[in-house]
């Protein structure tokens, strides 16, 4: 079961925030752009286990290198029982190069065994039950409920932690954290699509360092909270 008390406190975001507008000029700004490869994958009909494992793989590795390895992946194993009768040495040679990847191997064998032992080979659509898989992180969670079940869910990576204190929408210091306070705060309708947005915008506009405000469209909005070089 998640911890759900070690979310701190947060700030109340600013009252004159305009957060609906916001969010729709970065859904334009992020059209520009391509989808987040998790997105683009889900898209294209996958199941949730293999959202699952597409996220799993996608940790701390290029987009390109998650796609390629995924198909490959999905070329052998698209089910949790697959996945086991491939094993871990297949399955590291087939994913090579994304990051870690004799580890994300060896979890996602993991990972499968357990949804056979305890979900009869189902992936959950509850995010505490996803919690309890091997590995398995809130982001990784989120995203399976989002992409691959569509369900209400809040998928915060470091870009959407980032901007959003950036903005000072929140004031947290954790990516947990700020899962926790735009659920307080943030309308539902915006829940699962921002994490597609604001990675997008994050990757190309919003940059951790010198992001582009003079290209943005929320240059005149933003308060840009402990940005010390911009473009």
């Amino acid at each position: 079961m998640a911890n759900k008390t070690s979310a701190a406190p947060h700030a109340a975001p600013h009252p004159d925030f305009p957060v609906a507008r916001v969010l729709g000029l970065v859904e334009r700004e992020a059209a520009k752009y391509k989808t987040p490869i998790v997105t683009r994958l889900s898209q294209s009909k996958r199941t949730p286990f293999e959202i699952l494992v597409s996220t799993v793989l996608s940790l701390r590795t290029q987009d390109q290198t998650t796609a390629e390895a995924s198909e490959r992946l999905f070329a052998h194993a698209r089910t949790p029982e697959e996945m086991i009768r491939l094993g871990e040495k297949e399955i590291a040679r087939l994913i090579y190069p994304v990051g870690f990847y004799n580890v994300k191997a060896r979890n996602l064998i993991e990972i499968s065994r357990a949804l056979i032992e305890r979900f009869g080979g189902a992936t959950p659509d509850d995010l505490e039950e996803l919690l309890t898989l091997p590995g398995v992180g809130r982001k990784t969670a989120n995203l399976v409920l989002t992409l691959g079940y569509r369900l209400p869910g809040i998928c915060v990576d470091t870009h959407v932690h980032r901007i959003t204190n950036r903005w000072g929408y929140v004031k947290t210091k954790t990516p947990e954290q700020t899962e926790f306070a735009l659920r307080a705060i943030l309308p539902t309708r915006f829940w699962i699509p921002i994490n597609d947005w604001l990675v997008t915008f994050g990757q190309n506009v919003c940059r951790p360092t010198s992001p582009k405000c003079s290209e943005c469209p929320l240059e005149t909005l933003c308060p840009k909270i402990g940005v010390a070089r911009r473009r």
